[in-house]
């Protein structure tokens, strides 16, 4: 294949040959293993994140549960860190579903499968959402759904007992798909060629290193290696919500997170080179 053609085909998908920026440098008080690191806010722990040659940054949240009296994730992501992305980012894209209004009914029943979640959630997850979205346009970042197809929907809907998995699928799915053709978009705008893609949603979406049993529900590694390397995954935990289950304790940080001697600082891990969790400080009473 001809240099001419190889640059076609390259600036066709949005990628860059340049080798990306090392990893980023973190500048926090050292505070442990997993290069723990303590910040005065969690302004600057993403301050940090935000350094190097990023061109997609998939934030996944520990959802807030039914019953929570603190703020989310969600909730301090817009009020907290969603403003030092304004000139930054081109894009958000939020864990909302927005499928054809040809498939309604299909729809409706796949939000009554996916009830046994959700039901677990804090009323106001979905609300803090379009929230969020109103805030990013504010920013001058574009804000969007996810945009299942009927055919996604009639999937989950005939998946049975399978329904929860096929969802998750879906989502991940659809994620890949709208964040390439975002990333694609980037690299055709003078005005947006270096910006970031942001992602929200859960934080099974965006893992790195999934297990083999839940690999199909992350978009994380197709678009790191769409875009060369330049992905870089964060999630976001509120202490008050940390749990003592199987779940939890399966997580790399969460023997090495003391709240007591920790929680009044934000709190930041690094699991890979580019993978890091972000624990916001207790909130006041």
């Amino acid at each position: 294949m001809r240099w001419a053609a190889v640059a076609a085909v390259i600036a066709a998908c949005g990628r860059s040959t340049s080798t990306p920026t090392p990893t980023p440098t973190l500048h926090g008080q050292p505070c442990g293993a997993l290069d723990c690191r303590q910040y005065p806010s969690a302004r600057d722990a993403f301050l940090d994140i935000l350094d190097g040659d990023l061109r997609v940054l998939g934030v996944g949240e520990a959802h807030a549960p039914k019953g929570a009296t603190v703020a989310s994730a969600a909730k301090r992501f817009t009020d907290e860190l969603l403003p030092l992305l304004r000139g930054r980012a081109s894009d958000l894209l939020v864990e909302l579903m927005m499928p054809p209004a040809g498939c309604t009914d299909a729809a409706a029943e796949v939000r009554e499968k996916q009830r046994v979640v959700t039901s677990r959630q804090a009323a106001d997850d979905q609300s803090e959402y379009v929230a969020m979205g109103a805030q990013a346009r504010g920013l001058g970042i574009v804000p969007d759904m996810l945009r299942p197809t009927c055919a996604d929907m009639d999937t989950v809907r005939g998946a049975g007992e399978g329904a929860i998995g096929a969802s998750l699928d879906m989502i991940a799915r659809a994620t890949r798909s709208q964040a390439r053709r975002l990333v694609d978009r980037d690299s055709r705008s003078d005005a947006d060629r270096d910006k970031v893609v942001v992602i929200y949603g859960g934080m099974l979406h965006n893992d790195l290193s999934p297990p083999p049993e839940t690999a199909s529900w992350s978009y994380a590694q197709d678009l790191d290696a769409y875009v060369q390397g330049r992905f870089v995954a964060l999630d976001l935990v509120v202490p008050e919500f940390i749990g003592d289950d199987e779940m939890w304790r399966s997580l790399p940080w969460w023997s090495r997170y003391d709240k007591e001697r920790l929680g009044a600082r934000a709190t930041l891990f690094r699991i890979s080179e580019r993978s890091f969790v972000l624990v916001f400080p207790k909130s006041e009473d």
